[in-house]
């Protein structure tokens, strides 16, 4: 499928990100939850309060109770970044974890967490139900992102923290996170929960969820290319130029050029981008300039601040 494609039809987008957010709803709702290991940020800290309530709320609907005030924060603070896609995004994903687990009225019966399968796993193999739970998590996320979606949540406070405070987002992600699976931990070991496990067994299999989740995400979005360099030729070179190193976070170059055709002197700018980040970028140059002449080549290796070395 196109790129092009992709930008004639955005429902092509939404399709993919619902369908992103039912896996990733499979995995938190059917696999996770009545495990009693949070995956972190929003999920992990509406089913510590799911918890809480002896489990009288819904996690779904915690989730996106949660999202609603964060969204509006991050539209406020960084404008249409987080637009329609995120609200869609999470309030699909909402829904869905509810609809599995047999919590949206007229559904009750669904609870596909009640399934002999499942229950088998969750008594006979939890190691295997976790590393399922992980890879439905992960998948369902790369494909979200991939398709220019966001699960808001920690998203949003990630962002917001790295424009007012310069904290970089994967630190801040790391930190929300570290913290929704303690108090999770705490809650569990207070509320005594899980008397065959450990508390502490299930916050470190939370921290394992995360690693492995993370990973599957970089997989789906990055591939075996994990970043583009991306060559843009255009009058408003200056604007474009600012944009990315304001909006993005990411450097750009200048090129010194000469256009054969026309026979003048033209700057070139130079940028390169992670995969999760191209479709942003597209959405900027055509913001500022519709006529930009762009070309995108695939980078194997980039060494360099911004960048994780590949593995």
């Amino acid at each position: 499928m196109t790129k092009k494609l992709l930008g004639k039809y955005p429902v092509v987008d939404y399709f993919f990100i619902a369908i992103g957010s039912a896996i990733m709803a499979l995995g938190i709702g059917v696999f996770l939850v009545d495990a009693k290991v949070v995956p972190g940020g929003v999920s992990g800290l509406a089913m510590a309060v799911h918890y809480l309530s002896d489990n009288q709320i819904g996690v779904g609907l915690l989730i996106w109770i949660f999202n609603v005030p964060l969204y509006l924060w991050g539209v406020k603070e960084l404008g249409k970044r987080f637009g329609a896609r995120t609200f869609f995004g999470f309030t699909i994903n909402s829904f869905c974890i509810d609809f599995f687990r047999g919590d949206i009225p007229g559904f009750e019966n669904v609870r596909l967490q009640d399934s002999a399968t499942i229950q088998t796993l969750l008594h006979h193999d939890f190691f295997f139900l976790i590393l399922i739970g992980a890879t439905l998590l992960g998948v369902g996320l790369g494909i979200i992102f991939k398709f220019k979606g966001t699960t808001a949540g920690s998203d949003i406070v990630a962002a917001i923290m790295q424009k007012r405070h310069g904290i970089k987002p994967g630190m801040a992600i790391m930190m929300i996170d570290f913290f929704v699976i303690s108090i999770a931990g705490v809650i569990i070991g207070m509320k005594d929960l899980s008397a065959d496990k450990p508390a502490l067994m299930l916050t470190l299999y939370a921290f394992f969820l995360l690693f492995v989740s993370s990973k599957i995400i970089d997989i789906i979005i990055d591939g075996f290319d994990y970043a583009r360099a991306v060559y843009i030729i255009s009058d408003k070179y200056k604007e474009i130029s600012d944009s990315i190193m304001k909006n993005m976070s990411r450097g750009a170059t200048s090129l010194k050029t000469r256009g054969l055709y026309k026979n003048v002197d033209r700057e070139v700018v130079m940028t390169v981008v992670t995969l999760k980040e191209l479709g942003v970028l597209e959405e900027l140059i055509k913001e500022i300039d519709p006529d930009a002449f762009v070309i995108v080549n695939t980078v194997h290796e980039v060494l360099g601040k911004g960048f994780r070395r590949r593995i």
